[in-house]
């Protein structure tokens, strides 16, 4: 549309109920919906609370990007190192043995004494071991740790009731390679009643996944749109992605079936983002006639592939 704004879309609304009212279906607004939704909005606000939450009290980001590689476990281990070293200033006159030691408990034996030299070692290279209001400053790292860990506790809580209510729908999207109960609960909290779309051509417009036709003077041609649910557009790039991956050291493909798909897409000049288009399109037939039909998904026989 070339002209889009807030007149325009309350013009749009008021012909809408002028004219088509009389003709209109009820409105069969389901809860089941609308709960999974707000779960699923917990969550989100849980993790990205998260993302922001790190502890800054190192004075240079080169330090927490040290420490964070560093914990190969994950941010578990960066909790526990946080929570007890609050500041570079409670490193200050501590030995590598000692260092060397905590970190192995924290991290179940993923940290050497190497990590523990390379952390002291940028403590001391950054030189600013202490600044004014230091006290406050180490709780206000604690604090976000604790935040951090609440928050996870949180998740965890969510997932589970997710798992517990998407299964009263009867569903199998987990049988898909790459949804898990996280990306079906968004792919339903996103898409809501599978039955509000005629097929699976209205769901890609609504994801705006599908072209628009756009012409003049007698002249029509497809184009790619910004339109649609931009929530759930992402949603289906990043199963795209998964489905075009290979497992690490096997180097055989997750699908085999869409990773020939999208080989073959290329082989034809598409582009990589063109070739994940085609995808994505493809999957939205698949996910509709899986949530409609309430069927699992079932992996078409072919040899197997190794990815070069």
């Amino acid at each position: 549309m070339t002209q889009k704004h807030d007149s325009w879309d309350a013009q749009c609304v008021a012909r809408v109920l002028i004219r088509d009212l009389p003709y209109l279906p009820d409105a069969i607004p389901s809860d089941i919906y609308w709960i999974i939704a707000q779960l699923v909005g917990r969550r989100n606000a849980s993790k990205n609370t998260n993302c922001f939450e790190k502890p800054t009290a190192y004075a240079k980001t080169i330090i927490i990007q040290a420490i964070k590689s560093s914990f190969r476990s994950g941010w578990k281990t960066a909790l526990v190192f946080w929570e007890s070293y609050p500041s570079p200033s409670h490193l200050d006159g501590g030995t590598v043995g000692n260092l060397r030691t905590f970190l192995l408990e924290a991290s179940n034996n993923a940290c050497s004494t190497r990590k523990a030299e390379q952390i002291l070692s940028l403590v001391q290279t950054d030189g600013e071991i202490k600044r004014k209001h230091q006290r406050t400053r180490d709780f206000i790292t604690q604090s976000m740790v604790r935040n951090i860990r609440y928050n996870k506790q949180e998740i965890k809580k969510v997932d589970k009731e997710l798992k517990g209510t998407i299964q009263t729908l009867g569903m199998q999207l987990e049988t898909m390679p790459g949804i898990d109960v996280v990306t079906s609960s968004a792919l339903i909290a996103e898409i809501g009643d599978i039955h509000r779309f005629a097929n699976s051509d209205k769901l890609a417009r609504y994801a705006g996944i599908a072209p628009i036709k756009m012409g003049s003077g007698g002249r029509e041609t497809m184009k790619k749109t910004k339109q649609g649910n931009r929530k759930l557009y992402d949603i289906f790039y990043n199963l795209a992605v998964q489905q075009v991956q290979v497992c690490k050291g096997s180097k055989i493909p997750r699908n085999p079936v869409f990773y020939d798909y999208y080989n073959r897409k290329l082989s034809e000049g598409k582009f990589k983002s063109q070739a994940l288009l085609c995808i994505m399109r493809r999957l939205v037939r698949i996910i509709y006639g899986m949530m409609k039909n309430k069927t699992a998904y079932t992996m078409p026989e072919m040899s197997e592939t190794i990815a070069s």
